[in-house]
């Protein structure tokens, strides 16, 4: 298949991404903040995912006081000082408001453990505030404008991976699009789910419990419902991969099977759906286009918000709704 010229939806120049604070530049940090970040990290119960998260977070905080604020202590920091450290991830590495956002919650989240943990202890401490309090809120922005896969999208990309006899990405695409469920919780998927018997009469599959979305180790369970029609996708690829394994999305490579990396999704929607499509595709879209488009198909919203999406509460669920709701601004006028 021939590369093509893929449109990228963008709304804003994107950020980019900042250089890794390797341990030499971390040890320049002031001690004082290096051991309270160290150790705050170490007591949060967290995924490993939004453990390196805050790591990362914590630690660009660090450099930016080395190169910015002469390595002042932390007690030291002020409201100013963060002002202007907000400022400078907006405007000088054009950060979008959901990653400024983190790095302020992070940051907060550091600042509510010095007060309710090391200031009784701490004589630098005793007075400290957290300083990310009463900021002026985060004015919301976007890099890429949110392009949902339509249905008939869907059958397009099916038919093209079908003739590639790509079984895996047909599989996996079935998966994201039909079931809703996001990256990390795809890779969870165990064969299983095609062993499961189907009561007469249910058009969809229940999957065993996978861990959701959440900060602890544990996150939130959660069960998927699978549609019928994804099964035999995923029975295709499990004929023909050639190797056994628990889990459904795996990738083989010598003699080592592992199960599917984040990067392996990324590439495959930044390539070949991308360019079949001719515009940018990433993973994250795929949630946003199966809720929207059950809701197209007349699904009540609370029942896609309760048993697809996994929301607590439909305001959340409206987020992911991308309807362009073109029939009924055709009746006003």
């Amino acid at each position: 298949m021939s590369k093509k010229e893929v449109k990228q939806n963008t709304l804003r120049e994107p950020a980019k991404k900042q250089a890794e604070v390797t341990e030499e530049m971390w040890l320049q940090v002031n001690e004082d903040y290096r051991v309270i970040a160290e150790e705050f990290v170490s007591v949060q119960d967290l995924s490993p995912a939004s453990r390196k998260q805050y790591t990362s977070v914590i630690r660009q905080f660090g450099w930016y006081m080395v190169n910015s604020m002469n390595n002042k202590p932390f007690y030291k920091i002020t409201k100013r000082d963060f002002l202007r450290y907000l400022s400078y991830i907006r405007d000088n590495r054009k950060m979008s408001s959901s990653a400024i956002g983190l790095r302020k919650s992070v940051i907060s989240s550091l600042c509510n453990h010095i007060e309710n943990i090391i200031a009784e202890e701490e004589e630098n401490y005793k007075q400290f505030r957290n300083f990310t309090r009463g900021l002026p809120p985060i004015a919301k922005n976007r890099v890429y404008e949110k392009v949902k896969v339509t249905k008939d999208e869907y059958d397009m990309l099916m038919s093209v991976l079908e003739e590639d006899e790509n079984w895996l990405g047909m599989a996996w695409l079935a998966t994201a699009f039909r079931v809703g469920a996001r990256r990390s919780e795809i890779i969870q998927f165990k064969t299983e789910i095609l062993d499961y018997k189907i009561p007469e009469g249910q058009n969809y599959v229940t999957s065993h419990t996978v861990r959701g979305k959440g900060k602890s180790i544990d996150g939130k369970p959660l069960q998927y419902m699978f549609p019928l029609d994804v099964i035999p996708h995923i029975q295709k690829w499990i004929d023909t991969r050639g190797y056994d394994s628990e889990y459904i999305f795996t990738t083989k490579y010598g003699n080592e099977i592992k199960p599917m990396s984040a990067a392996w999704a990324d590439d495959f929607c930044s390539n070949t759906l991308s360019d079949i499509l001719e515009r940018r595709v990433n993973v994250h879209i795929f949630k946003n286009s199966c809720i929207t488009y059950l809701l197209e198909t007349g699904v009540d919203i609370n029942l896609v918000s309760k048993f697809v999406a996994h929301h607590n509460d439909i305001s959340t669920t409206s987020i992911y709704d991308l309807r362009d709701f073109e029939d009924e601004k055709n009746q006003i006028f």
